[in-house]
């Protein structure tokens, strides 16, 4: 069977160049006699392979000398916990803006620890778009948002001015797909299956002064100061994720850099939602203003006509269109590795199932 275009909104697809060069690699990593997935990763040589992937994701995003960047474990989900007990520490409160499923799950989360303040939630309209706030609990440790929001495809259009409060950023869908100011955060953290690798690894770039200073009753691999301490390595890493992930880095910089992938991206996003717009069967469930460039959500506006056409789709190499059990409708998550190709093709297609089903 032939590659099919995989909508999946993670774990998603990869570039076919990177799936390459780790199958080529596989069993005998660049002259070591040995696979990625069987040596130490106290050896020299994954010693190179980490600190190249953090060097590459450097230049990537522009991130300052004062960021650690830390290789961990545990999902975006597990970070729900790791936040407050890290840097809930002064006041024991913070602000959440709660704009869909994982931002509530990670308030949820944070009230085991402290004092949550909701401060803005888009609940009202069923997360169709991102609440604007310009005022924050002068006492909150930090202010707390999922940047992009996977389930129901919003985004957010303005980077919040929290002044001295550190703005902590839940970056899983969104990381990597258009330059950013990583200066503008204390915290960016992420789980790599939907835009930078296999799953099993979780990125998170923190500020150096905010380390330091953790709650006491914190799990050890929980600490991001014992984390960045080890240089991500107090425990074994997930050392062929983050192989993995660093070949797709150096696939980022080789095809131009952030500047260009948001050019490419941007252009596929109008393509669907451009169609989407002007179609009699199908509609787009996010606002304007806050569409998602990663995952891009729509309805029939009948759950039987969204079930078939997920299954034409699927049947005609368009997978994973099926958005997300607690919504449903369709989702297609149009990640880096995505193709224009892709998206034009799902296009023609969904063009022609509108004339025989409209």
């Amino acid at each position: 069977m032939e590659r099919v275009y995989n909508f999946s909104a993670g774990p998603s697809m990869l570039p076919l160049s990177v799936l390459e060069t780790a199958a080529k690699e596989m069993t005998n990593y660049n002259g070591s006699g040995m696979s990625v997935m069987e040596m130490s990763h106290r050896s020299p040589v994954y010693q190179a392979i980490i600190d190249s992937a953090e060097s590459d994701l450097r230049k990537l995003m522009n991130i300052p000398d004062n960021y650690k960047v830390l290789f961990l474990q545990g999902g975006a989900t597990q970070q729900f916990a790791a936040i407050p007990l890290n840097f809930m520490n002064k006041n024991g409160k913070a602000d959440y803006i709660v704009s869909g499923q994982f931002s509530k799950k990670a308030a949820d989360e944070a009230m085991k620890f402290g004092e949550v303040n909701v401060i803005a939630s888009s609940k009202d309209r069923n997360f169709c778009y991102v609440p604007k706030v310009e005022e924050f609990s002068p006492d909150a440790d930090y202010v707390h948002i999922c940047y992009n929001n996977t389930i129901f495809g919003t985004v957010y259009d303005y980077i919040p001015e929290t002044g001295d409060i550190p703005l902590v950023a839940d970056m899983s869908s969104g990381i990597l797909s258009r330059p950013i100011d990583v200066s503008k955060f204390g915290v960016i953290y992420a789980g790599a299956q939907k835009n930078m690798g296999p799953s099993g690894l979780t990125v998170v770039i923190v500020r150096e002064d905010l380390l330091g200073n953790p709650r006491e009753n914190i799990p050890v691999m929980l600490n991001y100061t014992v984390q960045a301490e080890n240089g991500s390595m107090y425990n074994t890493p997930p050392c062929y994720s983050i192989y993995v992930a660093g070949l797709v880095f150096k696939w980022l910089l080789e095809t131009g850099g952030l500047e260009e992938r948001e050019k490419i991206n941007v252009k596929k996003a109008n393509i669907l939602y451009d169609y989407l717009d002007s179609s009699a069967l199908f509609s787009a469930t996010a606002d304007k203003a806050n569409r998602s460039l990663m995952n891009v959500c729509f309805v029939t506006g009948d759950a039987d006509k969204d079930k078939a056409f997920c299954s034409a789709a699927s049947k005609a190499g368009f997978v994973n269109l099926k958005g997300h059990r607690s919504v449903g409708g369709m989702r297609a998550s149009i990640y880096n590795a995505m193709p224009v190709e892709g998206v034009e093709k799902l296009v023609e297609f969904m063009k022609e199932y509108e004339k025989e089903n409209a």
